[in-house]
């Protein structure tokens, strides 16, 4: 029997987001969902390097967050292909 590939999750709090629009008296926070920790850690370096995002975690627990407190958005490499391409936001 062979194992299941681990995932791995990227979380972070956008600072601009947060507040307003989706997240109206919210937080706003995403998590990536990765195949491998090499990937949640390129995923991690572009969070890092934008100033909107803060909190920026990598685990292999399935983040949950109180849906009264947190607006959250699960985002793969299908929906948000640039945050995993390593140095995507180089520019920030």
């Amino acid at each position: 029997m062979t194992a299941k590939p681990k995932t791995y999750y990227v979380t972070m709090t956008d600072k601009f987001m947060s507040g307003w629009g989706q997240a109206n008296n919210q937080i706003a926070k995403y998590v990536y969902v990765c195949d491998t920790y090499e990937q949640a850690e390129i995923v991690a370096a572009n969070a890092e390097r934008r100033g909107d995002q803060k909190y920026v975690n990598i685990t292999d627990r399935k983040p949950s967050y109180n849906s009264r407190r947190y607006h959250v958005e699960f985002k793969t490499i299908e929906n948000s292909a640039i945050w995993y391409k390593p140095g995507a936001f180089n520019h920030f």
